[in-house]
């Protein structure tokens, strides 16, 4: 399924008003954007921005989702 660039905006605006409400993360938000949008994630991922992308790995390195991008021992 392809966006017009009306859908795609319309998409990442909800996702924000997801995550400006408090209640979700980034990760959820998005979740819960496809699941109204009826898309799936790995269609979604295309149209991310980089700022978006780049909080959602930061979303997941705090949650041990992913390995931390550090070349520090552990103390």
């Amino acid at each position: 399924m392809l966006f017009s660039k009306e859908i795609q905006n319309e998409f990442i605006r909800r996702i924000e008003e997801f995550v400006l409400s408090g209640d979700y993360g980034y990760i959820d938000s998005i979740l819960l954007a496809c699941e109204e949008y009826d898309i799936e994630p790995t269609i979604a991922a295309k149209y991310l921005s980089k700022p978006m992308i780049e909080k959602i790995e930061q979303e997941g390195i705090k949650f041990n989702m992913l390995p931390q991008k550090s070349s520090e021992l552990p103390v």
